[in-house]
Parts: structure tokens; C-alpha cells; sequence
């Protein structure tokens, strides 16, 4: 891990702090225990003002390239529960790739628990969405 924890501005924190808590997320056997994992990891996270972000962190709105475990690329972007739409990449931060994804860097590998098992992800590429074009 590039920065040895993951990195979290401090206004996406809050809407992660009140998206894990909502009990309609928490009762979707798809995303509890990926939140219960995240939940975990936000306890130990940096959080830090907007303007401290590094560039190469996954946060709202970002745009990611990973490598998965059979070599090939995969592009997303990070967005809320109610903007997701995997047909247009639009992956939503509870989903279990979204929460395995948030705050790490370009360049992380780590383990992640998915539905179909163990996986591990590489962070190949991030792009920050303009602040203009940001939803949340």
C-alpha cells in the first residue's frame, strides 16, 4: 500500500460514514459484508482536508483502471448507491468492487472478499473527475 492506509477527504468520509449506516444498504447481503470490511478500514483511515487529496487516490466520482486476477483491464467510475449503472461503468461505492476500491492508489494490490471469492485487484490507473462535474 502506497501510503500505508487509505486516504479519505473529509466530505466523502461523511457521506460514507451516513451511506454504511443506512439500514437499506446494510440489510443487502450483497454489500454487508464489504461494508462491515470498509467500516473497519475507515476506522484506521487518514482523513484529510480537499485540498491535501493526492491525485492518484479511488474517491467519489473516480475514474479507475485495475487489473484483475486473469490479467485483463477493467474501467470504472466510483459513484453513489443512486448513480450507479454498471452498463455505463458506473459502479456504485457500496458495491463490493466500489468499497475494495475507495482510497487506495494507482499502484495498490491488495485481497479483496467478493461473492465469488478471494480476489486480488491492482489500481493500474485514476483519474479525478472535474470538481464542476462531480456528483454526490
Amino acid at each position: 500500500m502506497k501510503y500505508n492506509e487509505i486516504i479519505v477527504e473529509k466530505r466523502e468520509y461523511e457521506i460514507l460514514k451516513q451511506l454504511i449506516t443506512n439500514p437499506r444498504y446494510n440489510s443487502d447481503k450483497t454489500y454487508s459484508a464489504s461494508i462491515e470490511k470498509l467500516s473497519g478500514e475507515l476506522k484506521l483511515a487518514k482523513i484529510t482536508a480537499k485540498n491535501q487529496m493526492p491525485d492518484e487516490i479511488v474517491r467519489f466520482n473516480s475514474i479507475v483502471t485495475i487489473q484483475i486476477p486473469n490479467g485483463d483491464e477493467k474501467t470504472f467510475q466510483i459513484v453513489t448507491p443512486e448513480k450507479s449503472d454498471i452498463s455505463l461503468n458506473k459502479l456504485s461505492i457500496l458495491a463490493p468492487m466500489g468499497l475494495a476500491l475507495f482510497g487506495y492508489a494507482v499502484g495498490d494490490e491488495f485481497l479483496w472478499q467478493f461473492p465469488t471469492g478471494m480476489n486480488k485487484i491492482k489500481i493500474q490507473k485514476v483519474n479525478q473527475v472535474d470538481e464542476t462535474q462531480k456528483t454526490y
